[in-house]
């Protein structure tokens, strides 16, 4: 029952407009994939998977020495990594979704430590994070291993918006702690990008898709934005023939003060209007 209950919440998932990309250490990373993989419609929801499993590999992912690799700060900053790369290779407008996992498991010998995974996700509205401390010695590593996959499988379909009714297998004696949530409003998304948190924001002003995988963009401050622009882009998508045609507003410019939230949503407003 539970195999059947797995399939129908991954087909669901697939079955979602989420693109995702997922960065995995340790834990849950192999069997959790080849859930998500092992469905047909995989690749409407997978862009990317990426394990790094070496310490090298963990810190050319971050671009620094993480002060713990096993850790919820981990965790988080590899979802907001895989967001980002998310965003770069989404179809336009399409809802994208970066996970993060780092789990220390059972191994071939005894621990000190606990037996514990940290999870994270993040999208455009919303950041999710839970630690899991398992009860050690209660599991040997493969049942470990699945419970983990289980949970991770459960957050991805969370964030898909997609209901999963199968049993994590988690018991009373496993500690599901330092669980929150953080949801973000169109401001505090566009303060991140000023920031350099998220690499850009998407406003779908086009519900045609069909050319997403090449995209043709031009770039200005749009201040303000005028037929020039928009006969410019024309004559562009003409030159390049088939692609989807995007403009790029910059909030931070090398020759100019960074715009503000106000004027940032001042000038997409623009584009809305002529959409």
């Amino acid at each position: 029952m539970t195999d059947a209950c797995i399939r129908a919440v991954v087909e669901s998932i697939h079955s979602s407009p989420t693109q995702a990309v997922l960065y995995l250490s340790g834990g849950a990373s192999l069997q959790a994939l080849g859930l998500l993989m092992s469905v047909p419609g995989a690749s409407n929801t997978v862009l990317e998977a990426v394990l790094p499993y070496s310490r090298m590999s963990m810190i050319q992912l971050l671009a620094k020495i993480p002060a713990k690799y096993c850790s919820q700060q981990t965790a988080d900053e590899m979802a907001l990594l895989a967001y980002n790369r998310a965003l770069k290779l989404s179809s336009p407008g399409s809802p994208v979704l970066g996970v993060g996992f780092t789990g220390s498991l059972a191994t071939t010998r005894p621990k000190q430590g606990d037996h514990r995974f940290h999870l994270s996700t993040r999208t455009s509205d919303r950041h999710w994070a839970s630690t899991v401390t398992l009860s050690k010695g209660l599991r040997s590593r493969d049942q470990e291993e699945k419970v983990s996959s289980y949970f991770l499988l459960k957050a991805i379909a969370n964030a898909c918006k997609v209901s999963s009714t199968f049993d994590s297998e988690l018991t009373e004696s496993d500690v599901v702690a330092d669980e929150c949530e953080r949801f973000f409003d169109e401001d505090k998304e566009l303060e991140q990008l000023i920031n350099g948190q998220i690499c850009f924001k998407v406003y779908p002003f086009s519900s045609d898709k069909s050319n997403g995988d090449r995209k043709i963009i031009l770039p200005g401050s749009f201040n303000p934005l005028h037929d020039g622009h928009l006969k410019l882009l024309e004559a562009a998508t003409s030159i390049c023939g088939d692609g989807y045609p995007c403009f790029e507003l910059s909030a931070i410019n090398a020759d100019k003060p960074p715009l503000s939230i106000p004027q940032i949503k001042e000038r997409v407003m623009q584009f809305e209007k002529i959409a």
